[in-house]
């Protein structure tokens, strides 16, 4: 069975605020969020499984790359848009990253309609094509499912069956929430990189030390100062 995966990305303005006050080594959060972004996407294009990616951004910036990476953009909608106006979604306009992911839902299942959909968060840098795979294929004998984060009240994934109706409910205590409305959550080991979300500078520690995709690699080194010349 085939999958298509909405991506949603905030863009550098304001993105990983929680990442708080980094080492002056270190590249600035917007930088590590779209390369975040990246490779959670790059990830997601290499998998067997996965038919598309559709990445929901405001941020022109953060969806040109993307989009060469073979991403299809959906653009988001403004949080006061007239058509949230004419659903009298008054509830979406004050939650944009769930707002930005049904659009982004709606998108897929209209282009894809025959395609399970799932959602992943933008920032999972160490994520692998082998856990993507095994993600999809134990979601695959289950109408609605989830994967929570490494600390469990999170989640990172979120998936539903083709033509199942399924709303997302990211944001603080999103495990609860998604497991109330159905979502089965996966039994995937602790450490999968699937489940390593990051919004803190010790998360970034820790998907550093396991090892990251391409993209966070590369920006990781750029900012390392080079080792002057050595004395003899």
């Amino acid at each position: 069975m085939t999958w298509v995966c909405v991506v949603p990305v905030k863009g550098s303005a304001g993105a990983k605020s929680r990442l708080g006050a980094l080492p002056e080594t270190f590249p600035a959060r917007g930088e590590l969020a779209e390369a975040f972004a990246l490779d959670t996407v790059a990830a997601l294009l290499a998998a067997e499984m996965v038919e598309q990616v559709f990445v929901v951004t405001a941020d022109p910036a953060a969806a040109t790359p993307l989009a060469a990476l073979g991403a299809q953009i959906v653009p988001e909608l403004p949080q006061t848009s007239a058509s949230d106006a004419r659903r009298g979604s008054v509830a979406a306009t004050r939650d944009p990253l769930n707002t930005a992911i049904a659009e982004g839902i709606r998108a897929a299942q209209e282009r894809y309609p025959l395609c399970n959909v799932a959602v992943l968060t933008g920032d999972l840098p160490a994520l692998t094509v082998a856990d993507v795979e095994a993600t999809l294929s134990a979601a695959s004998a289950l109408d609605l499912a989830m994967v929570a984060d490494e600390e469990g009240t999170g989640t990172t994934t979120l998936l539903a069956r083709a033509g199942v109706a399924v709303t997302p409910r990211f944001g603080p205590g999103s495990r609860a929430a998604h497991e109330a409305a159905g979502h089965v959550p996966l039994d995937l080991p602790a450490t999968a990189s699937i489940r390593r979300d990051v919004d803190t500078i010790d998360n970034l520690a820790e998907v550093l030390r396991r090892g990251v995709g391409a993209h966070t690699s590369a920006l990781i080194a750029r900012s390392q100062p080079m080792p002057g010349p050595q004395e003899h």
